[in-house]
């Protein structure tokens, strides 16, 4: 079946409840995952610290970076090589406020930790990146979107590499996700986030 036909056969609400079983499935990977890469508990508490600097901005920093390139992607390229079929838009068109900052801090932990804390961690960038823009597969068959989603991915690897706090490259994914919702909402971008 096709992203289009799919996408006109679901409800906003089952669609929004398939996007949070993915986040479900992720946290139950990163955790079985997280059991066999790390040795203790502590291991994986060393990666979170608080760090006003850090979190706030290095990563709030980063997520306006490239909320900024994609802006300039928009204006500069063809929208169909920005379009995603709608989904994202669809996701985040009826959300209210709360409902997008619940959605994008779940979406924000769930990826970070599975791909940042436990895959990177386990595996090493190159492997953790490439499986993050891979489970992106709608993404695939457009190549601009893809590599988008690749590069932020190696950025998150070394923004998570650089500093070592799982809680910055957390709060730029939950920041990169909430501007681009409020943007698509506003229509003030095309279909990618």
């Amino acid at each position: 079946m096709k992203q289009q036909d799919i996408l006109a056969n679901i409800s906003d609400r089952d669609l929004l409840l398939n996007v949070y079983a993915s986040q479900g499935l992720m946290l139950v990977c990163a955790f079985i995952g997280g059991y066999f890469i790390f040795s203790s508990w502590s291991d994986i508490l060393g990666l979170v610290f608080l760090d006003f600097w850090g979190i706030f901005v290095i990563g709030g920093g980063f997520a306006v970076l490239v909320v900024i390139v994609n802006i300039l992607l928009a204006r500069w390229l063809p929208a169909h090589l920005l379009d995603d079929g709608g989904i994202n838009r669809r996701i985040f068109r009826s959300l209210t406020l709360p409902q997008m900052l619940v959605l994008c801090t779940v979406v924000a932990i769930a990826e970070e930790v599975l791909f940042r804390a436990v895959i990177q961690t386990g595996y090493g960038l190159i492997t953790a990146s490439l499986i993050f823009a891979f489970i992106h597969f709608r993404y695939i068959k457009k190549v601009v979107l893809f590599l988008s989603v690749l590069i932020l991915s190696f950025s998150l690897g070394l923004l998570f590499e650089w500093t070592g706090n799982i809680l910055v490259t957390m709060f730029a994914h939950f920041l990169i996700d909430f501007l681009f919702g409020i943007m698509l909402q506003k229509n003030l971008l095309n279909s990618q986030a």
